[in-house]
């Protein structure tokens, strides 16, 4: 396929990979933000090819890992209330509360839920099952945000009245500034996400590189786009510089989608939100505003967040904020399976504990 092949071609890696060995000129540690980064990295080898010296460690970047116990938990809630469907992503299905039931056990005990590939297709299930509350799983961050935003707005223009929308939804860059506030974890770049990026645009960094001093790249997903992206971090990060450069500019510009974001922000308004393993991050998430919150599940249904702790042993939360790596977990591949998962790094497809364990050996 064009624009990805050309980008997997071995030949054009081998290159890439002599030349970022000539890059690194000291040792230097990379925080690959996203989880898709996080699995294309384990799945194409490149741990064990890069040069000694460069350290990558996984980051907040999973959207299911960074939902919290609480909104779990209230997810289960909703799930049991009669005449109500529940529409989700599958990375979703088989993550545990804090009761360590999922809405996969929920199903099997009679909870309507059906697994989506659009938020548009649970607004056609709400059509088709008009006498159910049929309420969407928003979790995400950017990249899925303008899309839900999407079929709100086609709920509300054609007047389907039985769906909503529980939203959880989380945006970058807060969670990045939030754990560059932390001393104990000593980064020197961002491998910025590419996904988010392309509604955000490269230019969301720059804030990060006037207050931190930070080397931030934006990468593609594709072996020789990670490459290329680490090759520019580790010229920044040897000679002392920190800027925001974009790798990825055949999907990726500056400013990035004006047209998503306006439409987000006429559906969705700031608010504080809590992350998993990080706690309440200021404005660091969306809810859906007034005007159009006949959509919203969490208040149409009165849904009430109670705090609750992560299970014993689970290290998922210092995880995500890259202090700990996956076989430090003590539950790590004995009791935490992805058959048998304890963590929701463990589930999701772009879980770093999913990815230790199935690429890792």
């Amino acid at each position: 396929m064009k624009y990805l092949d050309e980008f997997r071609d071995q030949d054009l890696a081998a290159p890439l990979l002599e030349e970022l060995r000539r890059a690194v000129t000291k040792p230097f540690r990379i925080m690959e933000v996203c989880g898709t980064h996080t699995m294309a990295i384990f799945r194409n080898g490149l741990r064990s090819l890069l040069p000694e010296g460069l350290e990558l460690i996984s980051g907040p970047g999973c959207p299911v890992c960074v939902t919290s116990a609480s909104h779990i938990d209230a997810i289960l809630t909703m799930a049991e209330q009669p005449k109500v469907r529940i529409a989700l992503f599958g990375d979703l299905f088989r993550v545990p509360g804090s009761s360590g039931l999922s809405l996969a056990y929920a199903s099997s005990q009679g909870a309507k839920v059906d697994i989506v590939y659009s938020p548009m297709d649970s607004l056609e299930l709400a059509k088709k099952h008009p006498q159910e509350l049929v309420i969407f799983l928003g979790v995400g961050f950017e990249t899925t945000t303008p899309g839900i935003a999407a079929t709100i707005l086609a709920a509300h223009n054609s007047g389907v009245d039985n769906f909503a929308v529980f939203s959880t939804h989380k945006v970058m860059p807060p969670p990045l500034i939030a754990l560059l506030n932390d001393p104990e974890l000593q980064i020197d770049g961002l491998l910025c996400p590419g996904h988010v990026s392309t509604i955000i645009g490269a230019g969301a960094y720059q804030p990060l590189v006037d207050k931190y001093g930070l080397a931030c790249v934006v990468g593609g997903f594709e072996p020789a786009d990670i490459l290329q992206a680490l090759i520019l971090l580790a010229r920044q990060v040897g000679q002392g510089e920190a800027r925001v450069e974009n790798a990825y500019t055949r999907a990726v510009r500056w400013e990035g989608n004006s047209r998503a974001q306006q439409m987000v922000s006429e559906i969705f308004e700031p608010v504080d939100m809590e992350w998993r393993g990080l706690g309440t991050i200021p404005l660091s998430g969306l809810a859906i505003r007034d005007s159009y919150d006949h959509f919203d599940a969490e208040k149409r249904l009165d849904i009430k967040l109670i705090p609750t702790e992560e299970p014993r042993g689970c290290r998922c939360g210092e995880i995500l904020k890259g202090k700990e790596r996956p076989p430090q977990c003590p539950l790590f591949g004995s009791r935490c399976t992805p058959g048998n998962p304890v963590g929701p790094c463990m589930v999701s497809s772009e879980g770093t504990c999913a990815a230790f364990y199935k690429y890792g050996g």
